[in-house]
């Protein structure tokens, strides 16, 4: 559990961080290549962890190899940020371009520079956008269970999946302790649904009249 809130968590901040600029600037800034941009992300969505795996595993193996240091948790975290980010540029950019330049233009009247109305005006605007996008992420990493069983080499730096897949086969006749893991691994997620329910809703509701 420990190893999995650190997973989560470490890559949804950065999922938050990396899609929130991107999609600011894709929703703000007109250059050169950004329709084709956009719908190489969009593409890259459609291919599935499992077809990465064994390009990932071999790139795994080759660092340990390697004289550089050398982290599992630092590695699947970026895998985690690699492959939650694009969907999350396409959710960060819908909530950006709902919010009208206006408002900044306005700020800045008043004597904001760019960045300060960025941060004053438009990142508050867009919490629940961004607040969607790290709950997401939270939750696909948190029951994510192949990229952490292949890509982690030792079984101190497993995820919850991993451990309760073991827990499996060790414990398969009580069904009552299995049951119980069960819960113990859904509930930190139903915890934090509970308390964030109404920004994801606000999100998804403001996504779905907007886009």
């Amino acid at each position: 559990l420990p190893n999995t809130i650190l997973y989560a968590s470490a890559a949804s901040l950065l999922v938050v961080l990396l899609a929130g600029a991107s999609g600011y600037a894709f929703s703000r800034y007109r250059f050169r290549g950004n329709k084709f941009l956009m719908n190489a992300i969009l593409a890259i969505t459609g291919v599935p962890l499992l077809t990465n795996v064994l390009a990932l595993y071999q790139m795994g193996v080759k660092l340990r190899k390697s004289p550089l240091p050398f982290d599992d948790r630092i590695f699947i975290i970026f895998v985690y940020v690699g492959f939650f980010l694009p969907l999350s540029v396409w959710i960060a950019k819908g909530f950006f371009d709902a919010i009208p330049t206006e408002l900044e233009e306005a700020a800045q009247i008043d004597g904001c520079s760019p960045f300060g109305a960025l941060m004053r005006i438009t990142m508050p605007l867009s919490a629940p956008g961004l607040g969607a996008v790290f709950l997401l992420t939270f939750a696909n990493v948190w029951n994510e269970f192949i990229a952490g069983y292949l890509l982690i080499s030792k079984n101190k730096y497993k995820t919850a999946m991993f451990g309760i897949n073991d827990f499996l086969g060790q414990n398969i006749i009580n069904l009552q302790v299995i049951a119980a893991v069960c819960i113990l691994i859904a509930l930190p997620i139903v915890i934090l649904f509970f308390f964030t329910r109404r920004t994801f809703l606000k999100a998804m509701v403001e996504g779905a009249i907007k886009g």
